[in-house]
């Protein structure tokens, strides 16, 4: 179907989107899960940790498979084992199956990965930045949509129900996956070994390192944000319930998408300047994001600003990298967004740490800490 190259580019981006709610879901709904399935407040990290652990997995293992295999498969075949998975996870009895579903589906979304790097390849070079702009924009859509629609559905028919519509949607882009994309007719010019291999060559690589530190920070800060703005919300002097925290991430769906047109700069060569003001921006953001105390709307255009900043460096992030790796694009996607996990991991551990020393002052001083990190690993690397 190459004559419909943005129903392609929008196809990969829902393809992300639900890929990576897959792993997002169970934050908004984690209390419910506990309770109904009878795990304890120490134990419910594993919920979220065991999708984050399948994913890390799979980065290394499988997303290497999408520089050997035709993609339209490797896709459709990963996006129904994500369905059957989260089918799983909708239907378990106990804990046990719970996470093993959840660690599954974890394992599959790095479809996301597959989905970009088979974007870039499909785009013609001068548009690629553009195109990655757009599909990047379904994995923002997936993190932050989830966190409103899967209260809505908890709210409505239980927790279980979000795993269902998930395994549906799954399925659905199966199939249209296989109907809409054209064939990967590229031929292996390597082995599985020899790309998995090649993951310790390109920690020597320049680029690719810088980028990776960049994001590492990057997605700490995001992390911070996302993983602690409950806590001052649900404290005095707002005391929000989890569906009005949830509207937030209206505020950061509008900064990530508003931020999916900065491919085109990436396309004209203003991607080095695009990374160093959005990385300003984001240490900006957190003075107003400090506010949160005071001020709700201060807070929400802190949120705009930080989302278009992180997303803004994110696409200009893959676009180099897939440019100057087109022969590898998604081994080298998928090294990256290691970075990325490590990152989100490191703030969502940290900012709950930082909000029980200090409140919300102390997080917000560790956010913008580390937004200068990514803005000293973007000028000085």
């Amino acid at each position: 179907m190459d004559d419909h190259p943005r129903a392609r580019t929008l196809l990969l981006a829902a393809v992300c989107a639900v890929a990576v709610a897959t792993i997002y879901a169970a934050q908004p709904v984690l209390v419910t899960m506990g309770a109904d399935l009878g795990i304890d407040d120490g134990t419910l990290g594993w919920i979220v940790a065991a999708g984050q652990l399948g994913y890390l997995v799979g980065l290394v293992t499988l997303v290497p498979l999408g520089d050997l295999a035709d993609r339209r498969r490797l896709l459709a075949g990963h996006l129904l084992l994500t369905g059957t998975a989260s089918a799983l996870v909708a239907v378990a009895g106990s804990a046990g199956v719970v996470l093993a579903g959840l660690a599954t589906t974890g394992l599959f979304a790095v479809v996301v990965q597959t989905a970009v790097a088979y974007a870039a390849d499909l785009t013609p070079a001068a548009e690629r930045g553009r195109a990655i702009g757009v599909v990047t924009s379904g994995v923002v859509l997936g993190i932050l949509g989830v966190r409103m629609v899967a209260g809505v559905l908890a709210d409505a028919a239980g927790w279980r129900s979000v795993y269902a519509v998930l395994a549906l949607a799954s399925v659905v882009l199966a199939v249209l996956v296989l109907v809409v994309l054209p064939r990967d007719r590229r031929s292996a010019r390597t082995s599985y070994r020899a790309v998995v291999g090649g993951f310790g060559m390109l920690l020597r690589d320049r680029l690719f390192l810088s980028r990776g530190l960049v994001a590492f920070f990057l997605f700490a800060s995001f992390g911070t944000l996302w993983s602690g703005l409950a806590l001052p919300l649900a404290d005095r002097p707002w005391h929000l319930g989890a569906t009005q925290v949830g509207l937030f991430g209206l505020a950061g769906l509008a900064g990530a998408l508003g931020a999916a047109r900065t491919g085109r700069w990436a396309d004209a060569g203003r991607g080095r300047s695009t990374t160093t003001t959005a990385l300003v921006l984001l240490v900006v953001s957190w003075l107003a994001i400090a506010q949160a105390s005071w001020s709700l709307w201060v807070l929400g255009a802190g949120v705009v600003l930080l989302d278009f900043a992180v997303q803004a460096v994110h696409v200009d992030n893959q676009h180099r990298l897939t440019r100057a790796h087109p022969e590898r694009a998604s081994s080298v996607i998928g090294g990256y967004m290691v970075f990325y996990s490590l990152g989100s991991a490191l703030g969502a551990a940290t900012t709950a740490a930082a909000y029980a020393a200090g409140g919300w002052a102390a997080s917000s001083v560790l956010g913008a800490v580390l937004a200068v990190g990514a803005l000293g690993a973007a000028t000085l690397l």
